[in-house]
């Protein structure tokens, strides 16, 4: 199976810059989820990755870039833009259409229609397709060649609960058979259920990149939750351990120790303790941590007793207007993914 390397990924328009100097790697085997603010250059970035913009830097697939790929359907499989059908063709012959330059059977075609649920509207016209089963197709065209490697660009994008859920099952599976599944979201909480890697972005820098769990963990947000009578005894001990306490109602919380060096040292002390957990941080609030400096597009507060707005701006991903590096992040693991 193939391992993405991308090195170097650079891209401006009209001289600001959307991506710079992006460098990662997506192995075989895994979900990496791609994550970044609104204009913070992902839908670029995988572009780039494919060949469809013209920037700096190398994107190879299995040690190929991707227009040199023999049978590119048959390697890479890849859905960038929402709906991108012929408008008179059905969905049956839009995908035996993508299938014939890689001879692809009729029976695959078939076959990826039963495997997003589209069988029963085969015949129909995408043009008349809700936003979801538009996804649906677009799903089936990237999976059409059963390639060893997936680029997805928000995919769950006008899927309901149900079809979030389904996308989200499909994916764990492409990536348990060996396949390196690269995809983005700004669903953080369905990111959260699905990606095994992260590659975080902010204004077109690398801001993070590594495990899932290591990522939400260096958030200061995760903290152990300390109860004890003791406390006069137990925290001087534990700042000692260079841990930062704060107090809140009768509990403390202690940042900077694990639960179990904070257990050994209370057992050390001879403290009693009536709780001691682990809080973690969600990926939602390590997310807004390490990029709240790297927003693009930051709304004004809502006035004192004002209503919460009803509706929303479409999801937009446009290039970024700074060149501002982003915020350090607080934790980087190996070098690994994209950005637009």
């Amino acid at each position: 199976m193939a391992v993405i390397e991308a090195r170097g990924l650079s891209k401006s328009y009209g001289g600001k810059p959307a991506v710079v100097d992006l460098s990662f790697t997506v192995q075989p085997g895994s979900v990496t989820g791609f994550l970044g603010p609104n204009g913070s250059g992902k839908s670029t970035t995988m572009r780039l990755m494919l060949g469809l913009d013209k920037g700096a830097g190398t994107t190879t697939f299995d040690g190929a870039p991707y227009t040199a790929l023999s049978q590119p359907a048959r390697q890479v499989g890849s859905l960038l833009e929402a709906q991108p059908f012929h408008p008179t063709r059905s969905a049956r012959n839009h995908l035996r259409m993508l299938a014939a330059p890689d001879r692809i059977p009729d029976a695959r075609v078939d076959q990826v229609l039963e495997l997003v649920g589209l069988s029963s509207v085969a015949r129909g016209k995408p043009k008349k397709f809700s936003l979801g089963m538009g996804q649906r197709l677009g799903i089936a065209a990237a999976l059409l060649g059963d390639p060893h490697t997936l680029v997805l660009d928000e995919p769950s994008n006008g899927l309901d609960p149900q079809g979030i859920q389904w996308m989200r099952q499909l994916l764990r599976a492409q990536a348990e058979q060996g396949r390196s599944v690269f995809v983005s979201s700004h669903l953080l909480s369905e990111m959260a259920l699905l990606a095994d890697q992260l590659v975080v972005v902010g204004r077109g820098h690398l801001v993070a990149t590594g495990p899932m769990a290591d990522f939400v963990d260096a958030n200061a947000r995760t903290h152990v939750l300390v109860r004890s009578p003791d406390m006069a005894v137990l925290a001087p001990a534990l700042e000692g351990r260079g841990a930062t306490l704060e107090q809140d109602s009768d509990a403390w919380t202690v940042v900077g120790l694990t639960q179990d060096v904070v257990g050994d040292v209370a057992h050390d002390r001879g403290v009693r303790l009536h709780e001691l957990t682990t809080r973690r941080a969600t990926l939602e609030e390590a997310f807004l941590d390490v990029t709240g400096l790297s927003q693009e597009f930051v709304g004004a507060a809502a006035p004192t007793g004002a209503a919460a707005p009803t509706d929303y701006p479409a999801h937009t991903d446009a290039p970024a207007h700074t060149d501002a590096p982003a915020a350090p992040a607080a934790w980087t693991g190996a070098p690994q993914e994209p950005t637009r």
